[in-house]
């Protein structure tokens, strides 16, 4: 059985003015979530991915579908059960703590049960709960601090142990990490996977970032224009989009026309083996894949598909842990291409480019 199943699911606005139509947001939406799993839900400003957990955590009627969680029935077209019976968690972009009480009183809130049939936690077991939930989100002694003395980072946490406290059958993430520094991100969304994975904890994240969504989730869904356009895990996601929308979305790319014969591709690169309809394709290049070699003749290092395609180093951008080439060729296609480290080629240098197998072909049709 799905810890989250979504069935049908339809939603939208209600006319702005007297006269306009109502606005279509989420169309036709199918999804499963596995018990203890992690799925992102991936898409550009405006797809519907908000929409979509607001629906799912009752905050936004749908109009038609169903939303099932662990079986039970909460979605049920325009009707279902009041968002406080639900048993979801939910943890914003911004924490929204409440800035008048201290972090225990912000994590025990969630305590104080307004489920039929489930007695309220007394203040003893609530203290247990908020101890245990602090320490397992790093905060063991900050129980008397106000918002206001925490960090961005450490407001998160926060959220993330109210959320939790109550033992959520699902927890929603609505970009949690967007307002924080580049750095302090990619720490925070690494120890919130672990303390979702050490819980076995039903998780589903919402966010406009693909890298975010390649590197937590266990699968990922793909929204454009209210409607999902792919779900897979992530690495069959990069490697194996299904149209080009998505391979530019998920990833730098480079699309270059080709032609299959069946067994193999040819392209501007040179010839790989592909199993594509023979006919006309595009090829999908991630700058991982470019192999640039010294000098306009030389070869490209080995396991590129051709040497000796000249091109030339249009720009550069140093970023640490790897460089990304803007290359130029000859033929006047541009591309870009990812080497580790700081890269030893210059800006306006003649360079031979190959590309490394394999590439992902897609036919011309599914532009």
């Amino acid at each position: 059985m799905s810890a989250l199943s979504v069935r049908g699911l339809s939603a939208g606005y209600p006319p702005r003015r007297a006269g306009e139509a109502p606005t279509t947001v989420l169309e036709d939406i199918d999804l499963d979530v596995d018990p203890g799993g992690f799925l992102a839900v991936l898409g550009p400003s405006g797809c519907g991915k908000t929409t979509l957990l607001r629906v799912v955590a009752g905050l936004h009627p749908a109009r038609s579908g169903r939303v099932e969680l662990a079986g039970r029935v909460v979605v049920d077209g325009p009707r279902g059960v009041p968002p406080e019976q639900r048993r979801i968690g939910l943890v914003p972009q911004e924490a929204s703590l409440f800035p008048h009480r201290d972090v225990a009183a912000n994590v025990a809130f969630g305590l104080r049960s307004r489920r039929p049939g489930v007695p309220r936690a007394s203040r003893a077991q609530r203290e247990t709960r908020v101890a245990q939930m602090l320490e397992l989100v790093g905060l063991p002694d900050l129980g008397g601090r106000l918002p206001h003395e925490l960090s961005g980072g450490q407001r998160q946490r926060v959220a993330l142990a109210r959320a939790l406290a109550p033992g959520p059958a699902l927890v929603l993430l609505d970009e949690p990490f967007g307002a924080l520094d580049a750095t302090l991100r990619v720490e925070l969304r690494t120890e919130v996977r672990a303390i979702l994975r050490e819980t076995g904890t039903t998780t589903v994240l919402v966010t406009h970032d693909q890298d975010e969504a390649l590197s937590t989730a266990d699968q990922v869904v793909v929204l454009r224009d209210g409607r999902i356009v792919q779900q897979d895990t992530p690495d069959a996601l990069y490697a194996g989009p299904v149209d080009e929308w998505v391979a530019r979305f998920v990833g730098d790319c480079t699309i270059l026309p080709g032609t299959s014969d069946g067994s193999a591709v040819r392209f501007e690169l040179g010839a790989l083996p592909a199993d594509a309809p023979a006919g006309p394709v595009e090829v999908v290049v991630r700058p991982e894949q470019v192999l640039v070699g010294v000098g306009p003749h030389g070869a490209a290092p080995h396991g590129a598909a051709q040497h000796g395609v000249e091109g030339v180093v249009a720009g550069r951008e140093f970023f640490g842990h790897d460089t990304l080439y803007h290359l130029e060729l000859t033929t006047g296609t541009r591309l870009l291409a990812r080497l580790s480290g700081a890269g030893s080629h210059d800006v306006g240098s003649t360079v031979s480019v190959g590309v490394a197998g394999p590439v992902q072909v897609l036919p011309t049709d599914r532009r």
